[in-house]
């Protein structure tokens, strides 16, 4: 990965959050919510992409009657986030040389 070939999903503040925020733990669509602050219908874009891009995967179960969606970091969405802040961390070193 290089400046001029960042992939599209960590070009949205929304996409940052929901990636950064799964890299501990696997979270309910409802904490994800909670921790970005985003809208229902954006959150629900947003992890859309992610997942159609491969970055992460959900699993649905029914719970007293109602769907409860969990995402998680798939290891390439890990990669491709190490590999963003690597590149991140490369143009910080080389603007403090």
């Amino acid at each position: 990965m290089n400046i001029d070939n960042i992939p599209e999903a960590f070009s949205v503040t929304l996409r940052l959050k929901i990636i950064s925020s799964l890299v501990s733990s696997s979270k309910t669509f409802n904490e994800l919510r909670e921790t970005t602050q985003a809208t229902q219908g954006n959150l629900s874009v947003q992890l859309t992409k992610l997942e159609t891009w491969g970055y992460i995967t959900s699993s649905k179960v029914i719970e007293k009657k109602r769907t409860k969606s969990t995402y998680e970091l798939t290891s390439f969405g890990l990669s491709q986030f190490e590999e963003y802040v690597a590149l991140l961390q490369a143009v910080l070193d080389s603007n403090m040389s």
